[in-house]
């Protein structure tokens, strides 16, 4: 496994390894969410960190792949629809493991046909997380296996489009890590249109769109209970990201907002809407990453300002170098109602709109199937890429939901190299 490259300065690692994920516990029962009160967040304190550096070898400190608590509403039963099985394939075990973090390999209606990683170490633990015996030495390889019907990719960022639209050529579905393309207009037209000319399923698994506040306010807002959307924020703090040594360096110097679905989808997944627009502003590090690195990057935290499809603004900001908590996070305000931890109506008429959904939280996954890390999200996000390509329908977060979260933070870096130019963003539909 891959370490993060020594940094020059003690007092960054400090503050790598002080930064704790920031884990919220909310009860999203109707009750909760009419309630005006938000849960508190839970991080790891110094001196506990102190005491795991001295009893440990030093090892990546990747954050989000806690296992977290997630709010499920206990009534809410997982029910079995099919008694078919999904024949996948997993490529990439990486830095993160990733290949093996969504639980496809414990889901009642998934097969784990073969995995398929480059490096044959990580090719053998893939496999065996995956409870796997075949195994390919690459994708090219995998993809000739006629058995396989979908393949996940947990590969290298850089590689996402190129893998996927070869899946897809292929005749697979295909799952996604985030993002869906890498800095590149172009290939997210290629991968666009592959999709709609092969009319195969694309999911990205974007972990933010099953948070339980994300989840919970999707439901709100498509009863009515914000209105129109007049602000949104999201944030992705993930200090020391940009120096993660991943497969061929691709992490080094990572300009921020070419890494921004965790924060863009607290508007993107909410609403189903998309971003029109964006001025954004860059931050110049002073981390050594970003005084030299193949992406030409200068900066370490991007802020962007976006208008929105609906007539709104969202304000978005993925950060590599600031200090304090991480995570992702974001609130909404909306006409006649606003998230913040906990959902308010502007009156009774909007309460009770949003009374009438009843319970709010997550039903339960399959038996054997944990919710996982990032927020509860990963089982969430596994499960219904495969009911959707088994029930034949696009998964939640379908090829335009996943460019039109992705995609935006192509153009905002665009726009920081430029000083802030507002800049027209590219629009994709189902």
């Amino acid at each position: 496994m891959q370490t993060p490259r020594p940094r020059t300065d003690s007092r960054e690692v400090s503050l790598q390894l002080i930064d704790g994920d920031l884990s919220m516990s909310n009860s999203f029962s109707r009750r909760s969410f009419l309630a005006n009160s938000v849960a508190g967040a839970a991080t790891a304190t110094f001196a506990g960190t102190l005491s795991a550096l001295a009893d440990e070898p030093a090892k990546p400190q990747i954050q989000g792949f806690d296992e977290t608590d997630t709010d499920v509403d206990p009534n809410a039963e997982w029910q079995p629809f099919t008694d078919k099985k999904l024949k996948m394939g997993i490529v990439g075990f990486g830095l993160c493991q990733f290949g093996a973090q969504f639980g496809l390999q414990d889901h009642p209606n998934a097969e784990i046909v073969a995995v398929s990683d480059l490096f044959p170490d990580r090719c053998d633990g893939l496999a065996k997380a995956c409870r796997c015996e075949k195994t390919y030495p690459s994708l090219e390889e995998m993809i000739k296996d006629d058995s396989i019907e979908a393949i996940f990719i947990a590969t290298d960022a850089p590689s996402h489009c190129k893998h996927a639209c070869m899946i897809l050529e292929s005749g697979k579905h295909v799952a996604s890590a985030v993002p869906a393309v890498f800095g590149s207009l172009e290939d997210a037209d290629r991968l666009y249109e592959t999709v709609k000319k092969t009319g195969l399923q694309y999911g990205m698994f974007e972990t933010s769109c099953f948070h339980d506040d994300v989840y919970a306010a999707r439901k709100i807002y498509k009863a009515g209970g914000f209105g129109q959307m007049i602000y949104t924020e999201g944030e992705y703090y993930h200090y020391g990201a940009g120096n993660l040594d991943g497969y061929k360096g691709w992490r080094i110097g990572l300009p921020p907002q070419w890494y921004p679905t965790h924060s863009n989808a607290y508007y993107t997944c909410v609403t189903g809407n998309t971003f029109t627009r964006v001025s954004c502003i860059g931050h110049k590090s002073k981390l050594p990453e970003y005084q030299s690195n193949g992406h030409n990057n200068p900066f370490g935290t991007e802020t962007a300002l976006f208008n929105t499809s609906e007539g709104g603004a969202s304000r978005m900001i993925v950060s590599w170098d600031t200090a304090g908590w991480g995570g992702e996070t974001g609130r909404m305000k909306g006409e006649v109602g606003a998230f913040n931890g906990a959902y308010q109506a502007l009156d009774d008429i909007t309460a009770k709109i949003v009374e009438k959904l009843g319970d709010l939280r997550k039903p339960k996954l399959p038996a054997g199937v944990d919710a996982g890390g990032h927020g509860g999200s990963h089982g969430y996000l596994g499960s219904n890429f495969i009911e959707s390509v088994l029930k034949g329908k696009a998964p939640i977060v379908n090829v335009a939901v996943a460019l039109n979260t992705t995609v935006p933070g192509i153009v905002a870096h665009a726009s920081a190299l430029k000083d802030g130019e507002s800049m027209a963003i590219p629009q994709y539909t189902l």
